[in-house]
């Protein structure tokens, strides 16, 4: 089972940062990305800039089309025409069925904020001590995830040091 979780970082470039660690950790087969994506906010800006990782080409990998829309919803980002704003309101109904829905756009709008950055990463199969190890000192936030209650406690736990 694939999960997706959204980790914010205090800084603009910490979600980059732990990106590269991410995929040390998977070069290690210490977990399996099926997808991610970086939200950086530097202070100042109007809207923060966003990067899909383009590296992971796996069977679990989400389209482009599909961190746009996702993107758009949380961040206000401007769609083109009523046309797409239709559009992306039945995609934000779809996403609801995958543990994305008000709550959660609204949840991340409401974390991610300009100076800080955020990691949104889909994977499985983590030994999650070694992650753990590897993101020691990182001052990582789990701001959402579609785990179960008890899962998510357990995945907080974890990374509160």
């Amino acid at each position: 089972m694939s999960t997706l979780t959204v980790w914010k970082f205090p800084t603009a470039h910490g979600a980059a940062d732990a990106e590269q660690t991410l995929l040390a950790l998977q070069k290690q087969e210490l977990v399996q990305v099926h997808d991610a994506a970086v939200v950086s906010w530097p202070e100042g800006a109007k809207k923060p800039r966003t990067k899909q990782l383009n590296s992971l080409t796996g069977i679990g990998a989400l389209s482009g089309t599909f961190w746009g829309m996702l993107f758009g919803l949380i961040f206000f980002v401007p769609l083109l025409g009523a046309a797409i704003g239709a559009a992306a309101g039945a995609l934000g109904g779809s996403m609801s069925d995958v543990g994305i829905d008000d709550d959660f756009v609204a949840e991340v709008r409401q974390q991610i904020t300009p100076g800080t950055s955020a990691l949104f990463v889909m994977t499985s199969n983590a030994v999650v001590d070694r992650v753990h190890e590897a993101f020691g000192g990182a001052q990582a936030e789990l701001v959402r995830s579609n785990l179960s209650g008890d899962q998510e406690a357990k995945l907080r736990e974890v990374f509160a040091d």
